[in-house]
């Protein structure tokens, strides 16, 4: 399974509302993962991002939430959950909690795909609270799973390209209309 990103943030937890430092990891069939320490032994919470991630704050967006001791409020970050809880976190920077904010935006936005070479196509595969995603190589006999994203700016030069054409048209079209006045006189 691929790693989307990891590291130290800080995590408020539930009930005593106390700063603790966490190292986290966000995998690509969007498990947020919280570990005591980055030998990742010690398990504690996993969030799934594609189902119960209902929107992410950062910075001044976040009310309500006070940073630990020495951090700004620019480098807080608020996951907010299906059934109503958050996840408060607080990075090391401001650049820093962007990036999360980002990565957990596009990891819960992205769907999952499976390739079977057999039949040459792409199958999405359901995520949700009663299944369990695991991508191994080989799940199968001759059939691989295949990770794949789909590019937000695919297509995007075609469309460019005809809106060009059209306006260079409509613009030939505005000039020949204007000289006509000078033709009849």
């Amino acid at each position: 399974m691929a790693l989307l990103k990891s590291g130290w943030l800080w995590r408020q937890t539930t009930v005593l509302k106390r700063w603790t430092l966490n190292w986290c990891d966000i995998w690509i069939d969007g498990s947020f993962v919280f570990y005591k320490s980055d030998s990742r032994r010690d398990f504690m919470q996993r969030v799934s991002l594609k189902t119960a991630c209902v929107d992410v704050r950062s910075g001044l967006e976040c009310t309500g939430v006070s940073p630990p001791e020495s951090h700004p409020r620019d480098n807080l970050l608020v996951v907010l959950l299906a059934d109503g809880s958050t996840v408060n976190l607080c990075a090391n920077s401001e650049d820093e909690a962007i990036a999360w904010k980002l990565t957990i935006v596009e990891t819960k936005r992205n769907p999952l795909f499976t390739y079977d070479p057999y039949d040459d196509s792409y199958q999405a595969v359901p995520i949700n609270s009663h299944h369990t995603v695991y991508i191994t190589p080989g799940a199968g006999l001759g059939r691989h799973q295949v990770v794949v994203q789909r590019d937000p700016y695919d297509g995007v030069m075609d469309q460019l390209a005809l809106g060009l054409l059209a306006g260079m048209a409509a613009g030939a079209a505005m000039r020949s209309f204007l000289w006509m006045p000078f033709m009849f006189c």
